[in-house]
């Protein structure tokens, strides 16, 4: 039958211990069985302590998470402010120049194409310097950029010898606007570049975007006449003949070899131009998310050149994060 234990602390404990009726207990087993009920208060202490300290674990967590969800928004907001910012002021430059090219050179096209022609190779090649000055910090080793971009103003340079080759760079003016905007332009984009890259990407993609409407324009006015015209010799070997690796690599939205464009009268050349700038228009939006440019011809796990050695992967946003980065030494793995 069971033993029944009061205590002294007013609580009755119930100790359900079956024992034979046969079994009689002594006075001092029965002392001990009374105290052990008094371990009872003991044990539910214990876990009420427990869920105490668990509830002010997550009462912080919860705390910390509420701070830092207001950080995070005004980090969200001020980049997007930030964004809103750049493009605004690369829109305002590009109405620009294109107003004082419609004023310049509304009836002269191959004039018009090669000052475009001209301007539009040049932030490649400020590009390059920046990236190859970052190189020579120890603050960049992305080759992938340094092959795209060499890659689009090879593509830029053969558009300004076919418009060279069509007499657009025959009078003297022509010559000396479009070679001291290039020159402005440079500096102006190696500038933006160091401090925004995303800023000066989306310029350079404002720029394009002006190229591909201006030939698209150019082709439906023209169109039927340029059929009739033949291709010069500089475009049918540029889109033809020979090595077309960097053709390709300037491409990076298609595989390589997936693109070999017809050239048999000047209407094509125009329409292959036209298509060039759609392709640097989506590259150039690929760079404006960082470290998202990737040469068609590289595989993405790559981490080792042709002769196994390693590939380093240190990469900046501008110059004051790399020069924040230089701090720290490059590994390579």
């Amino acid at each position: 039958m069971p033993f029944v234990a009061k205590l002294d602390m007013g609580t009755v404990a119930t100790a359900m211990i079956p024992f034979p009726s046969s079994v009689s207990l002594s006075i001092s087993t029965q002392k001990v069985l009374t105290c052990l009920p008094t371990l009872s208060p003991l044990r539910r202490r214990v876990p009420r302590k427990l869920h105490l300290v668990k509830a002010t674990i997550l009462q912080d967590k919860e705390e910390d998470k509420v701070e830092q969800e207001p950080l995070e928004s005004t980090s969200g907001t001020l980049e997007e402010w930030c964004i809103k910012i750049e493009q605004s002021v690369n829109v305002l430059l590009t109405e620009v120049v294109i107003k004082i090219l419609d004023a310049l050179y509304r009836d002269r096209h191959y004039a018009r194409f090669y000052v475009l022609e001209t301007i539009a190779r040049v932030p490649y090649f400020a590009f390059m310097s920046v990236l190859h000055m970052y190189e020579s910090f120890g603050w960049w080793r992305r080759a992938d950029y340094l092959k795209v971009h060499f890659a689009e103003s090879w593509n830029e340079l053969h558009h300004l010898l076919i418009m060279e080759e069509l007499g657009g760079n025959s009078m003297w003016f022509d010559r000396l606007l479009a070679q001291h905007i290039a020159i402005f332009y440079y500096f102006m984009t190696v500038i933006m570049y160091a401090v925004s890259a995303r800023m000066a990407y989306h310029f350079s993609e404002c720029v394009e975007k002006h190229a591909y409407s201006t030939y698209d324009k150019f082709i439906t006015l023209k169109g039927e006449e340029l059929k009739s015209l033949p291709a010069p010799e500089v475009a049918i070997k540029y889109y033809t003949e020979g090595d077309l690796y960097l053709f390709d690599e300037f491409q990076t939205s298609r595989a390589p070899c997936t693109r070999r464009p017809k050239v048999e009268n000047l209407y094509d050349v125009f329409v292959n131009i036209r298509d060039d700038e759609a392709e640097h228009c989506k590259t150039m939006k690929a760079c404006q998310t960082h470290g998202n440019l990737r040469s068609p011809h590289s595989q993405p796990a790559t981490t080792r050149d042709e002769s196994g050695c390693p590939l380093s992967e240190a990469d900046c946003e501008g110059i004051v994060d790399c020069i924040k980065n230089s701090v720290t030494p490059v590994k390579t793995k």
